[in-house]
């Protein structure tokens, strides 16, 4: 059976996830990708991994209008299987906790949570003030799961590359996606 999911990139560091993340979801076959990203996660993409957006077009089924409040998936009629926002800027976060859906990453969210389907946020700002954190404790009383992206250790990652692959696998776990990595298995 084919899995939905959606896939938001917004103008937070932390790039690296999210081109790992599509990666990994494209070697899936039972997945189809429908990406949304915002003007700024297309400047962040570019600056800290010198890549545009069309190389994501070939890893993802559907590419969505950051604009379009319109899109199918602004819809709840429109199912999908769970989303994450990665790298989610702290102005997304509060648009989110707040309700405010003026673009369709926020939108998507707030269905996804009107809805209880999985949201997760890799929320990249640090150290976070009290505004970050209530808006984060409002996301986490909807139903919404935020995962700032810290890397493990207990796996001894011999790269940047298998830290990043560990934290990606761990958000897509979230959303039941099974993929092969390393799970803690006790001392």
């Amino acid at each position: 059976m084919m899995r939905r999911i959606v896939v938001g990139i917004t103008g937070a560091t932390g790039s690296i996830y999210a081109l790992r993340l599509l990666k990994k979801l494209n070697s899936l076959t039972n997945v189809e990708v429908h990406l949304i990203i915002s003007s700024s996660g297309v400047l962040t993409l570019h600056n800290e991994l010198g890549i545009r957006i069309n190389k994501l077009h070939s890893m993802v089924s559907v590419v969505h209008n950051f604009k379009n409040i319109g899109d199918v998936l602004a819809s709840g009629s429109f199912r999908t299987d769970g989303m994450l926002i990665v790298p989610c800027s702290i102005r997304t976060l509060s648009a989110i906790a707040n309700g405010l859906s003026d673009n369709l990453i926020v939108r998507a969210a707030d269905v996804s949570l009107k809805e209880r389907r999985p949201i997760v946020l890799m929320v990249r700002e640090s150290p976070f003030n009290l505004i970050h954190l209530r808006n984060m404790i409002s996301v986490t009383e909807m139903g919404g799961i935020i995962f700032p992206p810290m890397p493990a250790f207990y796996h001894k990652p011999a790269s940047i590359e298998e830290m990043v692959d560990h934290t990606v696998i761990h958000a897509m776990r979230l959303l039941n996606i099974e993929v092969p990595g390393p799970v803690w298995e006790g001392i």
